[in-house]
């Protein structure tokens, strides 16, 4: 008989102010114990060294987890230029100086060709598998890491600041999969000079902003951390709703096809099926029926 997993069955989102020093599996592991939440997880890793919005679902809510995972993200991060690194960032070991430093008006004009589609190669260290392993291990075992370029959809890439030569302050918004890291090597092997994270900050991942963000004192500190949780149906935004009917609400609930009535959805959209306020199921809308593709179970109903 498997074994039953402890925990409260409580269902919602929690989007987290990550601090600089733990990983994102850290963050999301410490809270669901302090929540006592019997299943978490996290949608997009945040490097140990990058702070800001990380997104972590619990129970039902973790069903939406694509629809933030999947969504654009906004970083803002600090390019320091003159050096390449083994890690792309400012915790690895130098391994390529240059005395050159581009102007302001180099970096504007290379900057253009970071919009739109791009082809990124990730860093060496990074999570992208190896034939079975992660590349980081690869990498730091003195093993040959060979990574083959990808696709990348970059919204925007603005200049904020130039504070001094030697440092470019960035802000960037783009598609799932994106390596700030991999976008300060790049820019600084284009300007000749090098160029490696000093520091990075997300600002936003899908519907999350810094102002939905808690510290993790704060977090820890409640009474009871549920008490702060956002609905499952938070991560949904942009994606139409459309209301159940009673008997609809019985069919989606057992995971059947269910009457919604007319809404801001067309045929063939992904959209989701609520009945008094709560989301039951998400999935496409097909001739004034919601066919679910995840229905969600949440606790209390």
């Amino acid at each position: 008989m498997a074994r039953r997993r402890k925990g409260r069955d409580i269902s919602g989102w929690l989007v987290v102010d990550k601090p600089a020093g733990p990983t994102s599996t850290d963050v999301t592991n410490r809270l669901r114990r302090r929540l006592d939440a019997k299943k978490a997880g996290h949608a997009g890793t945040l490097d140990p060294a990058a702070t800001g919005i990380q997104a972590i679902a619990f129970g039902e809510a973790t069903k939406t987890l694509p629809f933030v995972a999947d969504a654009d993200k906004t970083y803002r991060f600090c390019v320091r230029f003159g050096a390449r690194t083994e890690t792309d960032d400012a915790e690895g070991r130098i391994i390529e100086s240059s005395s050159s430093r581009p102007s302001i008006e180099a970096i504007a004009e290379a900057l253009k060709g970071y919009e739109g589609e791009i082809m990124q190669i990730p860093p060496a260290y990074s999570a992208v598998k190896v034939e079975g392993e992660r590349a980081y291990a690869v990498a730091r075992g003195g093993g040959e890491v060979d990574l083959a370029a990808r696709p990348l959809w970059i919204e925007e890439m603005s200049l904020l600041e130039r504070p001094d030569p030697d440092h470019v302050i960035l802000r960037m918004v783009c598609g799932k999969g994106g390596y700030v890291r991999a976008i300060a090597r790049d820019l600084g092997q284009d300007l000749g000079c090098l160029g490696h994270v000093l520091w990075l900050r997300r600002e936003e991942a899908g519907p999350f902003a810094e102002e939905d963000a808690l510290t993790m004192e704060e977090i820890e500190a409640a009474e009871d951390p549920a008490s702060l949780l956002l609905p499952p149906e938070a991560a949904l935004d942009g994606i139409p709703e459309l209301r159940a009917t009673a008997e609809g609400a019985v069919r989606l609930r057992n995971g059947n096809p269910g009457a919604v009535l007319p809404g801001d959805a067309e045929y063939g959209d992904t959209a989701w099926a609520s009945y008094d306020g709560r989301c039951l199921a998400i999935g496409e809308f097909r001739g004034g029926m919601l066919h679910p593709t995840r229905v969600l179970n949440q606790p209390g109903e």
